[in-house]
């Protein structure tokens, strides 16, 4: 039996547990180095296979915040193929811990997130016919859009950040657009097939990092990491928070929710201690 079944499956009661479960809010715990931001879009993948009430990705995000999570994302996909607009409301009410609302950069949703009001908006590109996410915004191509998202969502107290590539250009993009934070995209890295690859691309994030943190942003970074792969990534002294998701959630199947992301905390702990 699992962790999560000793507490609170995900089902289809619409339901949970009381304790922190019911409120959201985390653990205590003394943790130093990098924060760790919980994506359950899969969640709700798994309930739009079959267009049912459960699993519930608010019952999700209050078990990651049990688990110590530090923030919960969530992608609103203009198609709507797992989270819904319900799901964000639902989220911010019951949230203690951030909302990372991550979404395309066009009038509806910029609409959206004035009204919903999460914590933080990561701004992504986005294609309809893509599996996930396939790369970083392309900020020079879309500089004045993404510059008056920048704008409106910061004026509204609203944290704005933007997923671009581990490239110079687009992080100096970034910065002149007025986005405080930037998130890396780690795909690269990996989905890289052989060692000599991998030490590449993780030499290109550390060195896009170091100039993001220089020019004073605050540096993310997501996208494809799991248990096997994230510790050269966590490594990096500049680097303030991971968004992390589908390997999660594929986890959970196996050892539950909270157990999975205590596994992660613990593994981004031993990271950063030696």
């Amino acid at each position: 039996m699992t962790q999560d079944q000793h507490e609170t499956p995900l089902s289809n009661t619409g339901g949970v547990s009381s304790g922190r479960e019911q409120s959201g809010a985390a653990l205590p715990r003394q943790r130093r180095g990098v924060l760790l931001g919980v994506n359950v879009d899969h969640v709700a993948t798994i309930r739009q296979a079959r267009h049912t009430r459960y699993p519930d990705p608010v019952q999700a995000g209050l078990i990651a915040a049990s688990a110590g999570a530090d923030s919960i994302t969530v992608h609103l996909r203009e198609d709507r193929r797992h989270i819904q607009q319900d799901d964000v409301w639902a989220l911010k009410r019951s949230l203690q811990i951030p909302l990372n609302l991550e979404m395309a950069v066009i009038p509806e949703m910029i609409a959206l997130a004035l009204q919903a009001r999460p914590e933080k908006v990561c701004l992504v590109p986005e294609r309809r016919e893509e599996l996930t996410t396939e790369g970083g915004l392309d900020v020079l191509g879309h500089f004045d859009a993404v510059a008056d998202a920048c704008g409106r969502l910061g004026a509204a107290g609203i944290e704005v950040s933007l997923f671009i590539e581990p490239d110079l250009a687009q992080i100096e993009a970034a910065h002149r657009a007025g986005a405080p934070v930037i998130e890396l995209h780690t795909g690269t890295y990996a989905d890289a097939e052989d060692a000599q690859s991998r030490q590449s691309q993780l030499a290109r994030l550390a060195e896009a990092g170091e100039a993001a943190a220089g020019m004073g942003l605050i540096v993310n970074a997501g996208h494809g990491l799991n248990l096997g792969n994230v510790v050269p990534v966590a490594k990096f002294e500049w680097l303030h928070e991971l968004n992390i998701g589908h390997s999660l959630v594929a986890d959970a199947l196996f050892v539950g929710l909270k157990q999975a992301i205590r596994d992660m905390l613990n593994v981004l702990e031993e990271a950063v201690s030696v």
